[in-house]
């Protein structure tokens, strides 16, 4: 049943957790909380690592897959409906990504083309992705790590030199709007989820949960790390800056003289960014393979990317509505399956009877 490293569970903490949060996340909090962004940031990362140590611990007291505690708990049938209501959020969890993909691609390579257009690759990538077994997950996480690493060692560098760390003071401004920010921003945190699909598809070793853990607060660091450079390099104006990760670089004195430099880290990280995308596409399959028995997931990523396309297209422009749709009630969905749901497991059957 091993399918998947703690190894490789490591780097999609650190890395996915990273670059989910890049484009919007980082304006988003400039606009609702200011200079108090990284608080806002720091109360979700806080909670949401408790959990991811909590399921990972969890990972030691059983060799149960997720679905094998609940069949054992509740049965066959309920196991299927819940791993089926896993994959409508799974599926949920990627219209917001896939939006800002769409947006997010188009601003910063490929502006004076059509942006359906230019994405239309991006598609093509995601069936083929998709399609690969549950084994292919910690092959993406591995190919990732290095780039990951080396294009944000290239924009940081570039830009951290710009920061003014004047522009956070003065402090706790608006504290009624950290915490409201922070439950808005719910739906852009669902690593737990992950962890409860990991769950018994690697070997557990004493210390793993810890290493898990850790590999999730890098992540956040380096979340921490990009919104402190955006807000100190903008300030006041960086609510009308999007797209952040592509913004804090371009002060950089080297690109007067020899052009656009960081669109080479970008274009790198970018690479991480799909593959993360990609990640909540597999899981959704996974979850709808085990929920109805079904397993060609060639058919299953076609049918699944093919209606991502539609509502592309349908709503296309209409990001705005979607993104006040997530942050206003979608959080409720995401606080369930993200956070409730994973602590809750522990009160699973983690045993055989015969044990």
């Amino acid at each position: 049943m091993t399918k998947i490293s703690c190894r490789q569970i490591c780097f999609i903490m650190l890395i996915y957790t990273a670059v989910s949060k890049f484009i919007i996340y980082p304006t988003y909090l400039s606009y609702y909380t200011g200079r108090d962004l990284l608080f806002s940031a720091l109360i979700n990362f806080a909670v949401q690592g408790v959990i991811v140590w909590s399921v990972s611990y969890l990972c030691s007291r059983t060799d149960k897959t997720f679905f094998g505690l609940l069949k054992d708990t509740f049965g066959n049938i309920f196991a299927r409906i819940i791993f089926g209501l896993f994959a409508l959020f799974f599926l949920l969890a990627t219209i917001n990504p896939l939006f800002e993909q769409k947006l997010y691609v188009h601003d910063i390579f490929y502006d004076t083309v059509p942006s359906l257009m230019i994405f239309l690759p991006v598609f093509f990538f995601l069936v083929y992705a998709s399609a690969k077994p549950f084994l292919n997950i910690g092959r993406c996480a591995d190919i990732c790590l290095p780039l990951f690493l080396l294009s944000m060692l290239l924009i940081l560098v570039m830009s951290l030199h710009e920061v003014k760390f004047d522009n956070f003071l003065p402090v706790f401004t608006q504290p009624k709007k950290i915490f409201s920010s922070s439950l808005a921003s719910v739906f852009r945190f669902i690593e737990p989820a992950y962890l409860l699909m990991f769950m018994g598809r690697f070997r557990y070793k004493k210390g793993d949960a810890a290493k898990i853990t850790i590999s999730y607060i890098g992540g956040a660091v380096f979340v921490l790390v990009v919104l402190a450079a955006f807000y100190g390099i903008y300030g006041d104006v960086a609510p009308t800056r999007h797209f952040a990760i592509s913004k804090i670089s371009l002060f950089f004195p080297a690109i007067d003289l020899v052009g656009r430099i960081d669109l080479l880290a970008l274009y790198v990280l970018e690479i991480t960014m799909l593959f993360a995308l990609v990640l909540n596409i597999q899981l959704a399959i996974e979850c709808i393979a085990q929920c109805t028995g079904y397993e060609n997931r060639a058919v299953l990523s076609v049918a699944v990317n093919a209606v991502f396309f539609l509502i592309l297209i349908f709503c296309d422009n209409k990001y705005n509505a979607i993104s006040t749709l997530f942050s206003k009630w979608m959080w409720i969905v995401f606080l369930i399956f993200a956070n409730l749901i994973p602590l809750a497991s522990w009160f699973l059957r983690k045993k055989n009877e015969e044990d």
